[in-house]
């Protein structure tokens, strides 16, 4: 056997009972469900904003940028609905550095599973109170999803795992918005078999359980650019691509089509500085567009307190040490502009 057991995972009922909601947060996730969901049923006009850290590595630093959001969401909640980015688990295309507070509570210490999914629940939670937003977290392990179900607002599908049969039929039983990325070749047919797929009802054995869905009629796509095979980044956000996949996916007459456009990643060629110029044109691109104001519900946005990334080790308080972010102040300014635009 090339497996070495070290301990059996307790069961996700006793983390929820050792980390608590309480009865005033559940108040609010089930209000801030209602209102985003509410943009992906067409019932409202308001833009969504997912913007946060490329990866949650740090709890002080993280709450601190969320409870910056706060007070701008207060600002511009006329028109926009931020969803903080607390990401806690991070795809890793060899395999190796870090993977994500899930994995490793402290980036510099070795991992702990047990640890990593309570640090987890705990900063999500403490995020919540602090600035009374619910979160956005990405599907990387679906058997982690339930020590999170109760406190997510949205969740994502990466570009690695958008093929993945299990992400797809648990993403069939969410009851939240769930975005699915483009695959890292960019193929939009692959994206819109992923989101159809997950529209529709499943049975499948999921966490030692038979279980059956519903289907998530929420689930939806993200355009996140592409890479070709000489290594090229190729944007997916320009008129042409997000006209050329709204035709393809109104064409399948799939429920509640919505597409959010992902700033950075290949978009960006992994520069976060062009973030700004990006979700400017894809603004201007809605205002030339009746099908793309309707179906372009909103972007996503890699920011945090300080602008570009760090090695593991440097502690920079609230800098990236995953891929390079915007900074605080060009993120403000961004948010600002973005709300004249909608």
């Amino acid at each position: 056997m090339s497996f070495r057991y070290i301990r059996k995972m307790p069961l996700v009922s006793e983390i929820l009972e050792s980390i608590p909601l309480t009865p005033e947060l559940k108040d609010l996730k089930r209000d801030r469900d209602r209102e985003i969901m509410s943009v992906f049923q067409g019932e409202s006009d308001k833009f969504i904003l997912i913007i946060g850290p490329c990866s949650a590595d740090n709890e002080d630093a993280l709450c601190e940028y969320v409870s910056r959001l706060s007070r701008l969401q207060d600002e511009v909640k006329e028109r926009l609905i931020l969803i903080p980015r607390i990401y806690t688990n991070k795809p890793r295309t060899t395999g190796e550095g870090y993977k994500g507070m899930a994995h490793q509570p402290k980036p510099s210490e070795a991992p702990d599973m047990v640890e990593g999914l309570k640090a987890i629940r705990k900063m999500h939670i403490r995020a919540m109170k602090e600035s009374g937003l619910t979160a956005a977290d990405e599907m990387l392990y679906p058997q982690n999803y339930p020590y999170l179900e109760d406190i997510l607002s949205y969740v994502a599908v990466g570009a690695r795992s958008v093929e993945n049969q299990l992400h797809r039929l648990t993403i069939s039983g969410l009851d939240v918005p769930a975005g699915m990325k483009n695959p890292t070749s960019g193929d939009i047919e692959v994206m819109l078999n992923s989101v159809q797929a997950s529209q529709i009802s499943h049975t499948f054995v999921y966490n030692a359980w038979e279980v059956t869905t519903t289907g998530n009629p929420l689930t939806h796509c993200i355009l996140r650019g592409a890479v070709n095979p000489y290594g090229t980044n190729i944007p997916n956000y320009h008129y042409e691509d997000l006209i050329g996949v709204s035709v393809s996916y109104i064409s399948r007459n799939l429920q509640n089509p919505a597409i959010i456009v992902d700033a950075n990643h290949a978009n960006s060629n992994k520069k976060p500085q062009r973030q700004p110029r990006i979700c400017k044109e894809i603004m201007r691109s809605r205002s030339h567009s009746k099908t793309l104001s309707n179906i372009v519900k909103g972007l996503m946005i890699e920011s945090y307190i300080e602008e570009g990334s760090q090695k593991i080790g440097d502690d920079v308080y609230g800098k990236s040490i995953t891929d390079p972010c915007l900074g605080w102040e060009a993120s403000e300014r961004l948010v600002r502009d973005i709300v004249e635009l909608v």
